[in-house]
C-alpha cells in the first residue's frame, strides 16, 4: 500500500452487509424460504429495497405482505439462518482484508457499525484480521437505526475520536445518509444497489482499489470519484 502524504483518519467505520462481506445472497435467500413457508409472494426486489434497513424494518415488511408472525419472529428466524451461513465461513468483499490489515498495522483504529444483531456481527470479527475491530455497534445498540446518524455517532464516541476525523464506508443509500449526517467523511462503494452522487461523497467501484493514501485523503477532506457518471 501507498504511504500517505497526509495523516490517516482517526478512524475507519466500517458498516457489514454488502460493504465488508457479501452477506447479501444470505439475506435474500433467508427472505425468500420464510416467505415460501407461508405461502407468500416475494421477489428480489423486494429484498433490494431492504438492504441498509435495520431488522425490524425486515420484519415488518414480511409480516405486511403476509407472513403470519410477529415482527420479531420474523427477525429471529431470518438472523438464526443467516448466522448459521456466517459461522460456516465469510466472504469477504475485495480488497477489504488488506484494507483492515494496513490500517491496525497503521495503527488507525476500526469501528464495525451494522444493523444486523450483534449475533451476526460476532462470527464476523472472529474471522476479521487479528486486532481489526476495537467496537462494535450493532442493531440492539442503538434507538434510532440507519439512516439515523446515531450508529456513526455512538461508534466515533466509543472510539474516543472526532467523528468529523472518520472514514465512513458504506454500500446502502440508508448507510450512506446516517453516515454523511453523523458528520463522517464517506466512501460508497455499490453492491447490490447504486451509490449515486451526492454533494461530499466520495465513491469507488471496489474496495480493491482503494488503499491507506486514498482513505488518507478522503479523511482530509478530499471528494474521490472513480465510478462512471450514471
Amino acid at each position: 500500500m501507498l504511504v500517505p502524504e497526509v495523516p490517516l483518519p482517526a478512524a475507519v467505520l466500517w458498516d457489514m452487509d454488502g460493504t465488508l462481506i457479501d452477506t447479501e445472497p444470505l439475506w435474500f435467500a433467508a427472505e425468500a424460504a420464510l416467505a415460501a413457508r407461508h405461502g407468500v409472494a416475494w421477489g428480489p426486489e423486494l429484498s433490494e429495497g431492504l438492504v441498509g434497513m435495520p431488522l425490524d424494518v425486515y420484519g415488518a415488511t414480511l409480516v405486511e405482505h403476509g407472513v403470519d408472525l410477529t415482527v420479531d419472529q420474523v427477525v429471529a428466524e431470518l438472523v438464526a439462518e443467516v448466522r448459521g451461513g456466517l459461522v460456516d465461513g465469510v466472504t469477504w468483499q475485495p480488497g477489504v482484508r488488506d484494507l483492515l490489515t494496513g490500517l491496525a498495522a497503521a495503527g488507525v483504529p476500526c469501528a464495525l457499525v451494522t444493523m444486523s444483531y450483534r449475533e451476526l456481527a460476532e462470527p464476523v470479527v472472529a474471522q476479521a484480521p487479528p486486532g481489526a475491530f476495537r467496537v462494535v455497534v450493532a442493531g440492539q445498540d442503538v434507538e434510532q437505526g440507519k439512516p439515523h446518524p446515531e450508529p456513526y455517532q455512538r461508534a466515533a464516541a466509543a472510539l474516543g475520536v472526532p467523528i468529523g476525523r472518520c472514514v465512513a464506508i458504506e454500500d446502502s443509500p440508508p448507510g450512506i445518509t446516517s453516515a454523511m449526517a453523523a458528520g463522517a467523511r464517506t466512501l460508497g462503494v455499490p453492491h447490490i444497489v447504486d451509490v449515486t452522487p451526492r454533494p461530499g461523497l466520495s465513491r469507488v467501484p471496489s474496495l480493491a482499489e482503494v488503499d491507506l493514501a486514498m482513505l488518507a485523503a478522503i479523511g482530509a477532506g478530499q471528494v474521490l470519484d472513480l465510478l462512471e457518471p450514471a
